[in-house]
């Protein structure tokens, strides 16, 4: 793994088994934030290609099961989100439960897991990045961000991302903004926090990647920003950090 990169996508896709239909919803909520992280899925597949490292993306819609939880949290299986109700999950119980996490948590998780091992089989732990996206407003609020890089207790790459982003005047950039990067089970607290590896969860606003225009303009503004981070030895040390237990994301959370 010459780019000593993972790219990681949570939310890439609103895709669902055909078993499942549409889980009782109408087609255009499955076109909203509530099924998929919009715009995610070509931007993880532009940076990887850029970077010239893996991507691991979900294939399947967070409404089936959220991959950027842990297994026993509350909110793997939504039946509410964001105003809408879930029909398809209404009647989940524990055995469908399990289901779901056997055939698509699990081994969405297991290939980030085999990933990083071929990082450290090849001698360089990986530096983790998380993709993400997030609504223009939220319950009725605008959102000043362009962008934001959520983290939790290990600040090594997050804060070079934020320096780097911030030195362009025309962005606005959260630092754990819009949602707290402290969340206990999601994927960069299994693959990143506790194995020591740099991690850091990008979050682009959907409006801006929305189209093939804006994915080349972020994917051309983040690849080298991140490749240059990729060449930092330090980056690529094991640090073990603590873990803060963020609070339980809003129903529909973009988060």
């Amino acid at each position: 793994m010459a780019s000593g990169l993972v790219i990681v996508a949570d939310h890439a896709s609103n895709a669902l088994p055909a078993e499942y239909g549409t889980l009782g919803l109408a087609a255009e909520d499955l076109g909203r934030h509530i099924a998929y992280d919009i715009g995610v899925e070509p931007l993880a597949e532009a940076l990887a290609a850029r970077i010239g490292c893996p991507a691991v993306l979900a294939g399947f819609s967070r409404l089936l099961i959220d991959a950027n939880r842990g297994d026993d949290d509350p909110t793997l299986i939504m039946r509410l989100s964001d105003g809408a109700v879930v029909p398809g999950n209404a009647a989940v119980d524990p055995s469908e439960r399990r289901r779901r996490i056997a055939r698509f948590w699990r081994p969405y998780s297991d290939a980030i897991g085999a990933a990083v091992d071929a990082g450290f089989a090849a001698g360089r732990p990986p530096i983790l990045v998380s993709v993400h996206s997030f609504t223009p407003v939220w319950r009725g609020r605008p959102r000043p961000w362009h962008c934001g890089i959520l983290w939790d207790q290990d600040p090594r790459l997050a804060v070079a991302l934020i320096d780097r982003l911030r030195a362009d005047p025309a962005l606005v950039v959260g630092d754990n903004e819009p949602y707290d990067g402290a969340l206990r089970g999601d994927t960069m607290f299994r693959h990143g926090t506790s194995r020591g590896l740099a991690h850091a969860i990008i979050e682009v606003r959907q409006d801006l990647i929305a189209e093939a225009t804006g994915v080349a303009q972020w994917a051309a503004r983040l690849a080298p920003m991140l490749i240059e981070l990729a060449g930092t030895t330090e980056l690529h040390d094991i640090e073990m950090h603590g873990s803060r237990t963020g609070p339980v994301p809003a129903s529909g959370s973009d988060r």
